[in-house]
């Protein structure tokens, strides 16, 4: 395919269109088809020369061996009611196509809920069409090929369209909803379809704001209504941030609904760095746990029938669209076993600490300023955070911090989002987009160590946190710790 080709193609005339009325617009458009390849060039030259690769999940390489499963298998009971929730279609099938088989199989009530129609995919959008796919309609129509791939998948592990629920929130935009965008925060904007509130009529609520209370609202009308006793999430330490964004909003909504509802919470992990492996169709093989979570998260498997996986091999094919860029990559996922684990709740004491081990890369630390150690403690009604870094901060790298409290008596989007964000000389502190006095906090730091104070009323006095940490070269992530939960006793 070439650019001269795509001046040829319909879509091109909408540029020529916009060269008139939005001329900005008409020349960013044309500088990216032009530089397309040029730009994933660029970025895998870029890894090479730092010896790091970008976190998600799609990468091979040399890893140590992960531990083989526990004896900790899933068990369906008959008195179970099974809700699986997917950040995009595919992940229903690749995280838990296996459960969906069986749970059907035992006429147990299942439902499949959506938080995207998966309408941010570019790459794969450009290889289904055979060319580019950049007007905002366009993309929409892509959005509904891909809910129609999902129904053709659930089908095939015999599901009925009426048990799927598609939300509608922005592809690859969700974490910056949960970061960024509520209360009175106007709500975000989507990358490709270019709207701020969910277009589709066949949504479960069509025109609902792309705003974090919104999200947590349609998740807890669902949960309320349908009762689950097993829930089916992806993980908060993947590597796609819808995934680690659609973790984080259930767990508000179940903490919002914990007087009426208790479902056990098993997550999913789809990506992680050079994981899992080997790469592509090997039925017979059980996915192995993660070495690097190995001291954290009891992990806890359900070993599936051939019939099962013959399910899971024939379901993944119907995501056409995504199968024919990453058919390799999705069908690493086809094996005879699902699994599933969580981190363990922090539960802090005053002045008491816990000390939280960090994702680590190995000898690629050496190449990047990478997170060591991550500790956590209450002093004197402060939360205190103390981060151990591979490197000093340099003048490009930055270190974030979010923390969110949470309270059962206080509606979360009026709860505090503190993010903290570190350069080489100094910090600012913000509560979602609005900027705090620096004041607000109090920064310790020495080469390879920083230390933040943070007072518990500037994050509502809350009951539970949630934290995180990053740190970027620029917008680019190098490396972060897992979202974790902390439970404040006392």
């Amino acid at each position: 395919m070439s650019y001269a080709w795509f001046l040829k193609s319909g879509e091109a005339k909408h540029v020529k269109y916009l060269a008139k009325t939005d001329p900005v617009r008409a020349i960013f458009i044309r500088i990216i088809m032009r530089k397309i390849v040029k730009k994933f060039l660029g970025i895998f030259v870029f890894i090479l020369s730092f010896g790091i690769m970008i976190p998600l999940g799609h990468s091979t390489g040399n890893l140590a061996q992960p531990l083989p499963v526990k004896n900790n298998t899933i068990q369906l009971l008959p008195s179970d009611r099974i809700l699986v929730l997917a950040p995009h279609p595919d992940d229903e099938v690749l995280g838990a196509g296996g459960i969906i088989a069986r749970a059907k199989k035992m006429n147990l009530p299942i439902k499949v809920v959506f938080l995207t129609y998966g309408d941010n995919n570019e790459w794969s959008f450009l290889l289904y069409r055979k060319h580019p796919v950049v007007l905002p309609k366009a993309v929409q129509n892509m959005g509904l090929i891909r809910h129609a791939e999902a129904l053709a998948a659930t089908k095939i592990l015999g599901l009925s369209p009426e048990q799927l629920t598609f939300l509608g929130y922005p592809d690859s935009r969700t974490l910056n909803i949960w970061n960024n965008h509520w209360g009175v925060s106007r709500a975000v904007k989507s990358m490709l379809t270019e709207v701020r509130a969910v277009p589709y009529e066949n949504a479960f609520r069509p025109r609902a704001p792309y705003k974090g209370e919104e999200v947590l609202k349609d998740l807890k009308a669902i949960i309320h209504e349908f009762k689950p006793t097993k829930i089916f999430v992806s993980h908060p330490a993947d590597r796609n941030p819808d995934h680690r964004a659609l973790y984080l909003f259930a767990r508000i909504a179940l903490w919002d609904l914990e007087d009426e509802i208790k479902p056990t919470v098993y997550p999913y992990l789809i990506h992680y760095r050079r994981w899992p492996l080997p790469r592509g169709y090997h039925p017979e093989q059980l996915i192995l746990s993660p070495d690097i979570f190995k001291q954290e998260i009891n992990w806890q498997t359900v070993h599936l029938s051939v019939e099962e996986v013959d399910q899971k091999y024939t379901a993944i094919k119907k995501h056409r669209s995504q199968y024919i860029s990453s058919a390799k990559y999705l069908l690493t996922f086809i094996r005879s076993n699902e699994l599933f684990g969580n981190f363990p709740v922090i539960r802090l004491n005053q002045n008491g600490s816990t000390h939280v081990v960090a994702s680590p890369m190995g000898q690629e630390h050496a190449s990047f300023v990478g997170l060591e150690e991550r500790s956590v403690s209450i002093e004197d009604n402060n939360l205190v955070i103390t981060i151990n870094l591979s490197r000093r901060v340099g003048k490009t790298v930055g270190v974030s911090l979010y923390v969110f409290g949470y309270r059962k008596d206080r509606d979360f989007a009026q709860m505090p989002k503190v993010h903290i964000r570190l350069g080489a000389l100094g910090y600012k502190v913000f509560d979602q987009n609005k900027k705090l006095p620096l004041e607000s906090v109090k920064v310790k730091r020495d080469p390879k160590e920083i230390t933040i104070k943070i007072p518990l009323r500037l994050i509502g006095n809350p009951q539970r946190i949630l934290t995180n940490a990053q740190t970027y070269l620029g917008k680019v992530p190098l490396d972060w710790v897992s979202w974790r939960e902390l439970e404040l006793s006392f």
